[in-house]
């Protein structure tokens, strides 16, 4: 990484100093590579870990001025440029001393995309499925033979590649609300809107307001942009109506520019069949929507990727991508019971994708904190499939006063040991068991990995007493 400051940035972004807000990998990523560019550079947590004491000591040592356990809202308001990691409320006190002081908020991505300015990008946003369909176009691009990256908000930061030696020609990006809203230099070769759904009303004031934030996926929208939309989705097709440039949708329902043909159980895209439903290993239909999304995106990236060569490529990467960790994973079979791992379902609506992908008996194991949503939603699915649901966490009343009277429902405390033994109790052969909590994780676990790997660990050794 050779760029400057005075080149990736804006001229009144090099005139002082530059702050960094969160020092998560992200705020890492982003505080690394302005101080190897030349930039000054302040970072800050609010937070004191081990973990970020070792980040300390690294950004130190490449002459970072470091401060845990506060933010200096008076050097804050005097910055020429704050950068924002994800994970710090937008209504934090440095961002509101920002706002105050007039001075440009913009995020992680934000710095990675006028650091890496050769980089051939998808972007992909939505309230569910992005990451199985960031991961699926990362995949394809690899598999297409590009030297390519899954990044953002599936847990690579930009910055982080834009500091390789050699940083990848082409990046699968995924975008949170969050990162589109301060990231106004984004322009994808194509942009991908998997859905939307009520989500994140913690943060929120409404659902307008979350769309709103998605909606900035198309901020530098013009004729020649290329954009993948879900044809089933009628918020989806509603937001993208006037959006300049070439539209291309995909479905599970009907005939599109890439489809599930129901009648010779075929992914299509483009007119071209690519794979038949089996040789996709992955559940549900909303699997088949995010391998269609990808697809397309790809397809519609380069031309390159529509010859009989780079077809027949995408294909074998259809066929040999997997699940991804804590994504409707299936943990094991015990006892004739099914386990399954879907911790990265952090809204009602998520869980509701999880849900119609269970054709059996299923005990759902729902709870955590609360983010702003009623759980009523669940209740169609629940009649339809669930065998019982556990109640935990802070949220533990609500999901009880929004489902009581669907299926059986136990109401337990923040022992998530007592939750899967209870599970185990409730079971019987042929059913499963489903972690799909339409909640965060954050009143029990470090994130939702953690509660998945916790749950992972509880479920085998459940089953080996």
């Amino acid at each position: 990484m050779t760029t400057t400051p005075s080149l990736a940035l804006k001229p009144e972004w090099t005139i002082g100093e530059i702050a960094v807000v969160g020092l998560a990998r992200s705020g890492r990523a982003a505080a690394l590579l302005l101080a190897r560019a030349g930039a000054r550079v302040y970072a800050s947590d609010s937070a004191r870990s081990p973990e970020l004491e070792d980040t300390a000591v690294e950004l130190v040592r490449e002459k970072v001025d470091v401060e845990l356990g506060a933010h200096d809202l008076d050097r804050l308001s005097r910055c020429c440029l704050v950068v924002a990691s994800p994970g710090v409320p937008p209504d934090a006190p440095p961002f509101q001393a920002a706002c105050e002081a007039g001075i440009d908020i913009v995020s992680e991505i934000e710095i990675g995309v006028r650091f890496l300015p050769d980089l051939n990008y998808i972007a992909i946003t939505g309230t569910n499925g992005k990451t199985t369909t960031t991961s699926i176009t990362g995949h394809l691009l690899k598999t297409l033979g590009h030297h390519a990256s899954a990044a953002g908000n599936i847990g690579i930061p930009l910055t982080e590649l834009a500091l390789s030696r050699t940083p990848p020609d082409w990046a699968a990006l995924e975008v949170s609300s969050f990162q589109l809203h301060d990231t106004p230099s984004i322009a994808p070769r194509v942009g991908v809107l998997t859905n939307l759904s009520a989500n994140h009303l913690d943060r929120y004031d409404s659902v307008e307001a979350y769309y709103a934030d998605k909606a900035l996926l198309f901020r530098n929208a013009t004729a020649a942009s290329n954009w993948v939309t879900n044809a089933d989705d009628p918020a989806v097709q509603a937001m993208t109506a006037a959006v300049p440039g070439m539209q291309a949708r995909f479905s599970v329902k009907a005939a599109s520019d890439a489809y599930l043909d129901r009648t010779h159980d075929m992914l299509v895209a483009l007119g071209h069949p690519l794979v038949r439903r089996d040789e996709l290993t992955l559940l549900g239909d909303h699997n088949v929507a995010n391998a269609l999304a990808a697809s397309l995106a790809v397809m519609m990236a380069d031309p390159a990727h529509r010859t009989h060569h780079a077809l027949n490529r995408i294909r074998e990467g259809l066929r040999t991508f997997r699940a991804l960790e804590h994504r409707i994973e299936t943990v094991g079979e015990y006892g004739g019971v099914t386990w399954i791992n879907d911790s990265k379902s952090t809204n009602v609506a998520s869980t509701i994708v999880a849900m119609r992908g269970m054709s059996r008996p299923t005990v759902l194991l729902l709870g955590g904190r609360h983010k702003g949503e009623p759980y009523t939603e669940l209740r169609a699915e629940l009649a339809r499939t669930g065998r019982a649901v556990i109640a935990y966490g802070e949220s533990a009343h609500l999901i009880q006063h929004d489902l009581d009277g669907v299926v059986p429902l136990f109401r337990l405390g923040s022992s998530f040991e007592d939750v899967v033994a209870k599970a185990r109790e409730l079971a019987q052969p042929g059913d499963v068991v489903l972690l799909s909590p339409a909640c965060s994780s954050y009143d029990m676990f470090d994130n939702y990995e953690h509660r998945g790997a916790v749950f992972k660990q509880l479920a085998d050794s459940g089953a080996s007493r």
